[in-house]
Protein backbone atom coordinates (compact mmCIF):
# COMPACT_ATOMS: atom_id res chain seq x y z
CA UNK A 1 0.00 0.00 0.00
CA UNK A 2 1.22 3.13 -0.94
CA UNK A 3 1.03 6.02 1.48
CA UNK A 4 0.75 9.51 -0.18
CA UNK A 5 3.16 12.44 0.79
CA UNK A 6 0.32 14.40 2.33
CA UNK A 7 -0.24 11.67 5.05
CA UNK A 8 3.49 11.70 5.84
CA UNK A 9 3.31 15.22 6.21
CA UNK A 10 0.41 15.43 8.45
CA UNK A 11 2.26 12.51 10.50
CA UNK A 12 5.66 14.77 10.31
CA UNK A 13 3.65 18.18 11.64
CA UNK A 14 1.70 16.52 13.89
CA UNK A 15 5.07 15.20 16.16
CA UNK A 16 6.70 18.02 15.51
CA UNK A 17 4.46 20.85 16.30
CA UNK A 18 3.59 18.06 19.92
CA UNK A 19 7.10 18.62 20.34
CA UNK A 20 7.62 22.51 20.07
CA UNK A 21 4.11 23.21 22.24
CA UNK A 22 5.94 20.62 24.72
CA UNK A 23 8.99 23.08 24.96
CA UNK A 24 6.86 26.48 24.75
CA UNK A 25 5.04 24.76 27.52
CA UNK A 26 7.88 25.38 29.84
CA UNK A 27 8.67 28.63 28.88
CA UNK A 28 4.90 30.37 29.10
CA UNK A 29 3.08 29.89 32.06
CA UNK A 30 -0.64 30.43 30.54
CA UNK A 31 -0.01 27.17 29.18
CA UNK A 32 -1.90 24.88 31.31
CA UNK A 33 -2.94 21.54 31.17
CA UNK A 34 -2.79 18.39 29.08
CA UNK A 35 -2.43 19.72 25.79
CA UNK A 36 -1.67 17.28 22.90
CA UNK A 37 -2.05 17.12 18.78
CA UNK A 38 -4.68 14.62 18.21
CA UNK A 39 -4.34 15.54 13.85
CA UNK A 40 -2.43 17.44 11.56
CA UNK A 41 -4.19 18.21 7.97
CA UNK A 42 -2.18 19.98 5.74
CA UNK A 43 -3.61 21.06 2.47
CA UNK A 44 -2.14 19.93 -0.85
CA UNK A 45 -0.78 22.82 -1.70
CA UNK A 46 0.77 23.10 1.46
CA UNK A 47 -0.04 26.90 2.08
CA UNK A 48 -2.27 26.53 5.11
CA UNK A 49 -2.78 23.43 7.69
CA UNK A 50 -5.29 22.61 10.48
CA UNK A 51 -4.00 22.22 13.71
CA UNK A 52 -6.33 19.83 15.73
CA UNK A 53 -5.87 20.09 19.92
CA UNK A 54 -6.98 18.42 22.99
CA UNK A 55 -6.66 20.68 25.85
CA UNK A 56 -7.80 18.45 29.25
CA UNK A 57 -6.84 21.90 32.08
CA UNK A 58 -8.49 21.36 35.19
CA UNK A 59 -11.42 24.08 34.29
CA UNK A 60 -13.06 25.21 31.26
CA UNK A 61 -11.33 28.92 31.57
CA UNK A 62 -7.70 27.54 31.90
CA UNK A 63 -8.79 25.30 28.37
CA UNK A 64 -9.88 28.91 26.75
CA UNK A 65 -7.26 30.50 28.06
CA UNK A 66 -4.60 27.75 26.42
CA UNK A 67 -6.26 27.80 23.35
CA UNK A 68 -5.94 31.38 23.29
CA UNK A 69 -2.63 31.16 23.62
CA UNK A 70 -1.67 28.49 21.25
CA UNK A 71 -3.60 30.61 18.39
CA UNK A 72 -1.57 33.67 19.20
CA UNK A 73 1.90 31.45 18.95
CA UNK A 74 1.43 30.38 16.16
CA UNK A 75 3.41 32.48 14.12
CA UNK A 76 5.97 31.49 16.32
CA UNK A 77 5.48 27.42 16.41
CA UNK A 78 5.31 28.16 12.37
CA UNK A 79 9.01 29.42 12.85
CA UNK A 80 10.17 26.95 15.19
CA UNK A 81 8.56 24.28 12.51
CA UNK A 82 10.78 26.10 9.62
CA UNK A 83 14.26 25.53 11.36
CA UNK A 84 12.87 21.62 11.79
CA UNK A 85 11.32 20.70 8.61
CA UNK A 86 13.56 22.17 5.80
CA UNK A 87 10.66 22.93 3.40
CA UNK A 88 10.41 25.29 0.68
CA UNK A 89 7.02 26.55 2.16
CA UNK A 90 5.97 25.67 5.60
CA UNK A 91 1.92 25.88 5.61
CA UNK A 92 0.25 28.93 7.78
CA UNK A 93 -1.02 27.03 10.85
CA UNK A 94 -4.47 26.83 11.82
CA UNK A 95 -5.66 25.75 15.30
CA UNK A 96 -8.70 24.23 16.11
CA UNK A 97 -9.87 22.84 19.18
CA UNK A 98 -10.55 18.85 19.13
CA UNK A 99 -13.14 18.20 21.96
CA UNK A 100 -12.66 14.41 22.24
CA UNK A 101 -10.89 14.17 25.55
CA UNK A 102 -13.17 16.13 27.37
CA UNK A 103 -15.75 13.95 25.72
CA UNK A 104 -14.20 10.79 26.39
CA UNK A 105 -13.78 11.74 29.88
CA UNK A 106 -17.33 12.95 30.70
CA UNK A 107 -18.67 9.25 29.04
CA UNK A 108 -16.06 7.54 31.64
CA UNK A 109 -17.86 9.95 34.55
CA UNK A 110 -21.53 8.61 33.16
CA UNK A 111 -20.42 4.62 32.53
CA UNK A 112 -19.55 4.73 35.96
CA UNK A 113 -22.82 5.75 37.35
CA UNK A 114 -24.27 3.22 35.76
CA UNK A 115 -25.40 0.45 37.56
CA UNK A 116 -26.15 -3.11 36.11
CA UNK A 117 -28.59 -5.62 36.93
CA UNK A 118 -28.09 -8.93 36.11
CA UNK A 119 -30.97 -11.83 35.47
CA UNK A 120 -30.03 -13.13 39.07
CA UNK A 121 -30.39 -9.71 41.09
CA UNK A 122 -34.31 -9.36 39.73
CA UNK A 123 -34.62 -13.49 40.44
CA UNK A 124 -33.54 -12.40 44.03
CA UNK A 125 -35.99 -9.29 44.29
CA UNK A 126 -38.93 -11.11 43.38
Amino acid sequence: MKVSRTSRLNGEYQKEISAIIRRLKDMNPDLKGLISVTEADVAPDLKTANIYVSIYASNEAETKRSFEVLQELAGHIRHELAQVMRMRTVPALRFKMDGSMVYGSKMDELFKTITYSTPADSEDEE
